[in-house]
């Protein structure tokens, strides 16, 4: 049974999750290890201490590979922050060959023409998804090899990061012997291992609350239709705790995982405990839930504002799905579904088959999408990272000194 040896590595606010496994007989994926450490040196996605970073991402490393039993060469990285942007891009081509046949070929010059827009120098391409071709003006072609036309068109989705957050994220893996197979932005990535083809089909909104930000994948026709990123996450949630209870920042995070809630609390309904203790403090179950609650429907409002267009319920009539480890609160697809009017669920990773167990957790979507991504063969992506043969002698001497 032939086997290839794939990774990931979720690299966020408040934690970086590695996930070790292969793929077999071409379709099917087991998990061998994971590794999830605590995040630092790390800001609303963004990397703000190399050293601290680096040290995180090695802990999760070390933790993986002890499990799986072997070491981890190269993995597929997930991207987020406020710095990525996207746009909507068209390119056109003639065919030009006697039999008018679209050949794979064409595919890449229709796509190069449309990734030829003006991108600041501070900027790199990280994706380029078809969305759909047109051959002679024939719309909503997805495969148009082996079609007779004389032009062909691509509607693309163009997603681009701030080159020095790439650098800096890509500088402080490969420094502990870790190659980089390729950038995914977290959405997209998550979305692999939380919805379903007829969400996509339909048309769906992904939300991914992590720790520092809320990202957003729009899908509709089984493609990508807009990608956004929010400045707005779990940190939020805890900052506004810490405030407003007088409490430290760790112990609100406590709370928030131990207790959190966003459901209302009925003045004529059975009283829920109304007092929670810890670390010598008591706190109101009532005052949590509502510091919480206000903090999310804000939050959800944003993700509402963010949608390309008014008409939400004809662009995404599938409705939302959370995921994220902020999505961890209880009563949240219920207030979502009271706010936006539209179906809402949480997402949970797809089940995989060995050490999984700890992964069955909205917190790990992006992780086991980073994999899913991978093994679906997602290769209509540009690569900002792959940078010469230099870059790849040094991870090389950086493998060769591991400790």
């Amino acid at each position: 049974m032939k086997r290839d040896r794939i990774a990931a590595i979720d690299v966020g606010t408040t934690k970086v999750c590695t996930i070790m496994a292969d793929i077999y007989d071409k379709e099917n994926l087991r998990i061998l290890g994971v590794g999830v450490t605590p995040s630092h040196g790390l800001h609303k996605g963004l990397v703000v201490n190399i050293n601290e970073a680096r040290e995180s991402i090695r802990k999760s490393v070390r933790a993986a590979e002890q499990m799986a039993g072997r070491r981890l060469d190269s993995a597929y990285i997930g991207v987020t922050g406020r710095h990525i942007s996207s746009i909507n891009n068209r390119g056109s081509v003639a065919i030009t060959r006697n039999n008018q046949v679209v050949h794979t070929n064409d595919l890449k010059r229709v796509l190069d023409v449309a990734r030829s827009i003006k991108v600041p120098s501070e900027q790199k391409l990280l994706h380029i998804i078809p969305r759909e071709y047109a051959v002679d003006g024939q719309a909503g072609v997805k495969n148009p090899i082996g079609m007779h036309g004389f032009r062909l068109d691509v509607e693309t989705h163009i997603i681009t990061a701030a080159l020095t957050s790439v650098q800096n994220l890509t500088k402080c893996i490969r420094s502990i012997g870790v190659d980089v197979d390729d950038l995914v932005m977290e959405p997209l990535a998550s979305a692999e291992a939380v919805l379903t083809p007829d969400e996509k089909q339909y048309g769906i909104l992904l939300v991914d609350i992590g720790g520092g930000t809320t990202d957003l994948a729009l899908f509709k026709d089984n493609t990508i239709y807009h990608t956004s990123v929010l400045p707005v996450a779990g940190y939020q949630v805890t900052r506004d705790i810490a405030i407003g209870l007088g409490i430290t920042f760790e112990l609100a995070e406590e709370m928030k995982k131990r207790y959190g809630d966003v459901t209302p609390i009925s003045g004529d309904g059975p009283e829920k405990d109304p007092y929670l203790t810890g670390d010598g403090h008591s706190i109101s179950y009532q005052d949590l839930s509502e510091i919480i609650r206000v903090r999310i429907e804000e939050m959800l409002r944003l993700i509402i504002m963010e949608l390309p267009q008014s008409e939400h319920e004809k662009l995404i009539p599938a409705g939302l799905v959370i995921t994220g480890g902020g999505s961890n609160l209880k009563g949240i697809a219920e207030l979502g579904e009271k706010l936006t009017r539209m179906p809402v669920r949480l997402g949970r990773p797809v089940s995989l088959p060995g050490v999984s167990d700890s992964l069955d957790d909205p917190a790990f979507a992006t992780g086991v999408g980073l994999l899913l991504w991978r093994m679906n063969k997602k290769s209509n992506t540009v690569n900002p990272i792959k940078d010469g043969r230099m870059r790849r002698l040094l991870t090389r001497m950086f493998k060769l000194f591991r400790i």
